[in-house]
């Protein structure tokens, strides 16, 4: 057929799949105007509403209202333009949604209360500059004081940092609420502090050479053999690996190993193993994007009760 070929409106309908109600509609907005009508007063389409009625229906299928779409098939606003706007309106929308998943995903594995779930809300709905403002009040609470005196301490608290995406997905969003309000938790911050202490004081007493590992991953590192062999922490085999770790404990103290210097350790290592800082750590992970770390506790269990034992109250 030509150029000059016009359809009736049913034929029209025929050829892009629409109901004839749907171009009618679009007919009396101005969206497809009709190019002639017949004798008796029917709408005649022509070649160019095919094209038309074609772009309207994706266009409408990719949300744009019929005001925008108007003008876009009129040529009054740049198609590119329209598209870039509306992705990213599409964006914050998949954003939002995203979060909502990931409060309601929480609540229903956690069981939460009506107040646990208004707080997840409101967490997952900070924006980037309340989220640095809480981050940085957690760690204010825990390094307030002493990555400055301690350099060594700057690093570690770019490695505590949670950065959560532009675009994080589920996964994420779940875990810095549950992050967020770990970091929100009083005594969770009281027990990191005293922790950051202890090992700021163990670094005051390092040599020249460099700041001193954490006590935490030299014990890790000198109980691995003792756990891969399946030694259990009361048996005399476990003695060599028991005198290793608290050797070194001694020499960073400056002062001699004996039973109270055991039972400090075993203290020490019972604060590391606080079940909410591993989780602070998987959860720091998942939001960043990094591998899981590895868990202390199977080798902190196994340290403390190795000490326990040989330092009889």
């Amino acid at each position: 057929m030509d150029g000059d070929t016009l359809y009736s409106i049913g034929e029209l309908a025929r050829r892009t799949g629409l109901t004839v109600k749907t171009i009618r509609f679009y007919s009396d907005r101005g969206i497809v105007a009709p190019a002639d009508r017949t004798p008796a007063g029917y709408r005649l389409y022509g070649m160019d509403a095919v094209a038309r009625l074609d772009l309207v229906r994706t266009l409408r299928e990719l949300g744009l209202d019929l005001s925008t779409i108007r003008k876009v098939v009129d040529r009054e606003l740049s198609l590119p333009e329209v598209a870039a706007a509306h992705a990213e309106a599409l964006a914050v929308q998949i954003r939002v949604l995203r979060l909502r998943h990931a409060v309601l995903a929480a609540v229903a594995a956690r069981g939460s209360t009506p107040e646990e779930t208004e707080l997840m809300h409101r967490l997952a709905q900070l924006s980037e500059h309340e989220r640095r403002r809480l981050v940085g009040e957690f760690l204010d609470a825990v390094f307030g004081g002493l990555h400055a005196a301690t350099p060594a301490f700057a690093g570690v608290m770019r490695s505590m940092t949670p950065e959560l995406p532009d675009n994080p997905d589920a996964e994420q969003v779940q875990a810095w609420v549950e992050l967020a309000e770990l970091s929100l938790d009083p005594g969770f911050r009281t027990s990191v502090r005293q922790l950051t202490e202890e090992q700021a004081a163990e670094q005051v007493r390092g040599d020249a050479a460099g700041p001193r590992r954490d006590i935490a991953a030299v014990v890790r590192d000198q109980v691995g053999p003792a756990l891969a062999a399946g030694i259990e922490p009361a048996s005399p085999q476990a003695d060599p690996f028991v005198a290793a770790f608290t050797a070194h404990y001694a020499h960073l103290l400056g002062r001699s190993d004996d039973i109270e210097l055991r039972r400090r350790l075993a203290a020490r290592l019972e604060r590391v193993n606080d079940p909410r800082r591993e989780r602070y750590l998987q959860l720091l992970a998942v939001v960043n994007g990094w591998p899981a770390p590895e868990s202390l506790a199977p080798a902190l269990d196994w340290s403390v009760q190795a000490l326990r034992v040989r330092t009889p109250r």
